[in-house]
């Protein structure tokens, strides 16, 4: 991933986060690799970016997380949205929508 899509990435990431987990609940290296598969490879979130945002989203109250074990009989924390989540997700797909369509415009201006 180049230096522009780490800085685009940064603020997205939450956004993303949220949408992944609305999905499924999830263990941090999932939605790693989920985000990577959605966005067709582009996008290649690590897990210095990934946990900040995790622990970032739960302190607002957006998810929570449980221990629970794996398929492989490993130990890991699943992420879930919570009701909070499922709201700020709306909220924050919208603005994210009007901020692209500003954008778009500008870039389409002649």
């Amino acid at each position: 991933m180049t230096r522009r899509q780490a800085d685009l990435l940064k603020g997205t990431l939450d956004l993303l986060v949220l949408k992944t987990l609305a999905l499924e609940p999830l263990h941090g290296w999932a939605i790693s690799k989920r985000l990577r598969e959605m966005s067709g490879g582009v996008l290649k979130v690590r897990q210095g970016s990934l946990y900040p945002a995790l622990y970032r989203l739960r302190d607002r109250g957006l998810i929570e997380s449980a221990w629970e074990t794996s398929q492989e009989d490993r130990k890991v924390k699943v992420y879930a949205l919570t009701s909070a989540g499922r709201k700020a997700l709306a909220e924050e797909r919208d603005v994210f929508r009007l901020f692209i369509g500003a954008v778009e415009r500008i870039l389409e201006a002649t």
